[in-house]
């Protein structure tokens, strides 16, 4: 799943406001202070957690601190994420506590004129998608499950065949998934 960029709320260029001493001058004093945080020391790290985040700081690495003060930095001269993005990542953390597995689906939306490519068996095999349904071999189809089937001859899910949104394989590369499985590809075109 493709995750939005966050927005930056200010312009590139940033003016703390006098003595808070949180947001940089400009990207690049943000970027000097972010890779100066690996030479800081244990407790002026622990320092600069309480002076960004305004409270104590959590029994974490080092490693691991250093990369959260540094998003932070970033959070508070750039912008954090959007309220959505926000709710989004607290759902997945909440399956994964519960599940120990995190499904995630792609909302992959298909414009008209895009192409899908296919290989399957040393043969590709192209669909190009419609306003209303989606063209193979000189004829429209109004699913891609009914060309996977045509394809194969075999029952397959018409976006997964196609890439669009393959399930995550356990321990595996997922061109391992099935005989002569090979990467899909969408090809923009207009």
């Amino acid at each position: 799943m493709k995750m939005p960029l966050p927005r930056a709320k200010e312009p590139a260029t940033i003016s703390a406001p006098a003595g808070d001493g949180i947001q940089p001058s400009s990207n690049n004093d943000l970027i000097q202070r972010i890779n100066s945080l690996p030479s800081l020391t244990a407790q002026q790290l622990r320092d600069e957690w309480r002076r960004l985040c305004r409270g104590q700081p959590p029994r974490i690495s080092r490693d691991l601190l250093i990369r959260s003060l540094a998003y932070r930095m970033q959070e508070l001269a750039l912008g954090s994420l959007g309220k959505a993005t926000q709710r989004k990542l607290t759902s997945l953390a909440r399956e994964m506590t519960i599940k120990g597995t995190v499904t995630v689906a792609t909302d992959v939306h298909l414009r008209p004129g895009a192409r899908l490519m296919r290989e399957w068996r040393g043969k590709i095999h192209t669909v190009v998608v419609l306003e209303d349904g989606f063209e193979f071999s000189g004829k429209t189809y109004p699913s891609l499950t009914r060309i996977a089937h045509l394809i194969t001859g075999a029952h397959w899910s018409g976006p997964r065949f196609f890439g669009l949104n393959r399930k995550p394989t356990m321990g595996g590369d997922a061109s391992t998934e099935s005989p002569g499985f090979a990467e899909a590809h969408a090809v923009a075109h207009g």
